[in-house]
């Protein structure tokens, strides 16, 4: 891994596939001791949870059903306000719900898709998600299934993207940190 160029901005390695990896198979393996004999919906949240959601399934051993939500919180590297723009179309009611998010920071946006899942009274709803930001968490909503604790850095790759380049990489990058000298 080298450091990489997106748009005005340096990346430098964080994260290397195989550690990715490594956790989805952990989030996969304790989603499954969760809903052994249960048929799950999992809820992707696009565009960023793509890679992991499509690696967490392929690891998920039992009969599941996938649906799409795509909200928007980023605007470069600062978050702003969540906007829903591709809505859940099926009914949920009475369904064992999985959210599954590629990163968790502020929480946001998954306060803003549980409670418009909640509001459809779905047997349980828990929260997945390869990477949290416990630093900068201020959410009371439960995140049973975290792959890897992360600091409060921007990073790209494996999905999450810097005004949407990089999500196609495989390991993930760390914005480059500029020290001014004194």
């Amino acid at each position: 891994m080298s450091s990489i160029q997106l748009g005005d901005k340096e990346f430098v390695p964080y994260l290397s596939e195989e550690k990715i990896l490594s956790a989805v198979r952990d989030v996969a393996a304790k989603v499954e001791r969760s809903y052994s004999g249960k048929k799950p919906l999992f809820i992707v949240v696009l565009n960023g949870s793509f890679l992991f959601a499509a690696d967490l399934l392929r690891n998920f051993s039992f009969d599941c059903e996938v649906s799409f939500v795509k909200m928007a919180s980023y605007s470069g590297t600062s978050s702003g306000n969540v906007t829903e723009l591709i809505g859940l179309n099926e009914n949920i009611s009475g369904r064992d719900v999985v959210i599954v998010e590629d990163i968790i920071d502020t929480g946001n946006t998954i306060t803003k898709i549980f409670e418009k899942i909640i509001a459809q009274q779905p047997s349980s709803v828990k929260v997945a998600t390869l990477l949290f930001k416990p630093g900068v968490y201020k959410k009371n909503i439960p995140v049973e299934y975290i792959g890897l604790e992360i600091p409060n850095d921007f990073i790209v790759g494996y999905g999450l993207d810097y005004n949407g380049l990089g999500r196609n990489l495989r390991d993930i990058y760390v914005i480059k940190k500029q020290h001014n000298p004194l």
